[in-house]
């Protein structure tokens, strides 16, 4: 017998002790639902396969699954992401010691353009302030978004306890640390504005409906796009307004090191990339939106 092989270990209770683990880590819901997504795609078809081991599975069995992703119509993007996921979940096994050998170490991404982050023009900003304007509420919203370059999970999160009279405090939101943001005279009067009509309910979240539920993610996303298409706003979604604000606050001379902190970046370098998006885009004027 050869002890250098691992012991059986089903593919199914792999994955389940690495979602585990991804749950201890803090990895936000999104990211975890990803990687559940990806690799209950990879067991699947594995167990067509008849490779319903973990530890059984060859980089050959890999490297076909990825032609198969190909043959049928997937994007390099997404396969690229399964691919991290493969890698991300087999590296796991290795360091737990469930496989001696990461048999997705040696696969490689396909190439594909990123396309860069879409930036809300001055005229645009006018025409969806001008569309939201009656709605208090969803107005105050897009003011938030654009004016602090939060969020859109950690807007939703807001209490009412969170609103100081020039600043903001934002929540830990899974993998997304606490912080303190300053509040532009705009910002802090559409607030105001927004709590003289604010539905008198026990509910503490900021944003209510008027039933006094918190106001979800997805309601905010679906409020706003309904205002992006009646302002004639195309090919735009609500996570333009942070990328807006990110790139206005580089494009007026705010060092990257001050943007990383307020908008609550991880790395200093996922600022940074705002500054090439901005050479490639260098013909888009941004004017100073903060206090239009």
């Amino acid at each position: 017998m050869d002890n250098n092989l691992p012991n059986p270990v089903s593919f199914e209770a792999a994955l389940e002790k690495f979602l585990k683990h991804l749950d201890s880590k803090s990895r936000s819901s999104a990211t975890r639902i990803a990687y559940g997504s990806d690799l209950k795609q990879l067991m699947a078809h594995m167990t067509g396969k008849r490779v319903t081991q973990a530890t059984t599975v060859a980089p050959d069995h890999l490297t076909e699954y990825i032609d198969i992703l190909f043959s049928q119509s997937y994007t390099a993007k997404s396969i690229s992401r399964k691919i991290n996921s493969m890698k991300t979940f087999f590296r796991y096994l290795k360091e737990q010691n469930v496989l001696t050998v990461n048999p997705a170490e040696n696969l490689t991404h396909p190439k594909y353009d990123i396309k860069p982050p879409r930036f809300i023009s001055p005229d645009e900003y006018k025409a969806l302030r001008d569309a939201v304007r009656l709605d208090i509420r969803i107005s105050t919203v897009v003011e938030l978004l654009l004016q602090t370059g939060m969020r859109i999970s950690e807007l939703a999160n807001l209490r009412l306890e969170d609103v100081k009279k020039n600043e903001l405090y934002l929540r830990p939101i899974e993998n997304n640390p606490s912080r303190t943001i300053p509040l532009t005279k705009t910002a802090a009067t559409a607030i105001s504005n927004y709590m003289s009509l604010r539905p008198k309910v026990e509910n503490d979240h900021l944003f209510v409906t008027k039933t006094g539920r918190p106001l979800l993610i997805r309601n905010i996303r679906t409020s706003v796009d309904r205002y992006f298409k009646k302002a004639g706003i195309k090919d735009v979604k609500v996570n333009d307004l942070r990328h807006t604000f990110i790139a206005h606050q580089l494009k007026n001379g705010v060092q990257p090191e001050v943007v990383h902190k307020q908008v609550g970046h991880k790395r200093l370098s996922s600022t940074q990339k705002y500054l090439d998006y901005l050479q490639i885009k260098e013909e888009l004027t941004l004017t100073r939106i903060v206090e239009l």
